[in-house]
């Protein structure tokens, strides 16, 4: 148990990257995908996100998945829902963009494999900056069955005690991916 701690841990620092692109930077920190088991198709990523000079995140691509979108959890008449983030996610400059359970996210859909716990996913997150360049930033997130302890906390989500319903429907269907290479 110790050695997968460790080895999530070291995995956590080396996804800590800048990215440069047309001269704007874009910091991905902390990132981590959920693990998922045989017949599951769909998981989440999570990380976080800061711009130098602002921008949006327009699209994210991986290759393990056949559909790949930028969520938001809502509330809608009790009901926790799960919604696509039409036109991009905004990145303030300078100002953290925290994608996390619970909350905005990367969510992956028809999965071609499981995610295994100590893999890495490769994900191409697709940002334009705040002068409408668009550039790629790739990055390798460690699998994990729950938030890395160095993350701000653990974020894992059970609803289970609070009787809370979860519409999950949308993600049943098939969506046409587009994918900008």
């Amino acid at each position: 148990m110790k050695l997968t701690s460790l080895m999530t841990a070291v995995a956590l620092v080396a996804t800590t990257l800048t990215a440069l692109a047309h001269g704007e930077a874009v910091e991905v920190k902390d990132a981590w995908a959920r693990a998922t088991v045989k017949g599951q198709m769909a998981s989440g990523a999570f990380m976080t996100l800061q711009a130098d000079h602002g921008g949006k995140l327009v699209g994210v691509a991986s290759p393990a998945a056949g559909v790949v979108q930028v969520h938001q959890m809502t509330m809608d008449a009790g009901v926790m829902k799960m919604v696509e983030v039409k036109g991009g996610l905004n990145l303030p400059a300078g100002k953290a963009v925290e994608l996390k359970p619970g909350g905005f996210h990367i969510m992956l859909m028809d999965l071609k494999a499981p995610l295994a716990a100590g893999s890495k996913l490769p994900l191409t997150l697709i940002v334009k900056d705040d002068k409408g360049i668009e550039s790629k930033v790739d990055v390798d997130v460690p699998v994990a069955t729950k938030a890395p302890h160095s993350a701000a906390h653990d974020m894992t989500m059970d609803h289970s005690a609070h009787g809370m319903p979860m519409d999950h429907a949308a993600h049943g269907a098939k969506a046409a991916a587009s994918h900008a290479h």
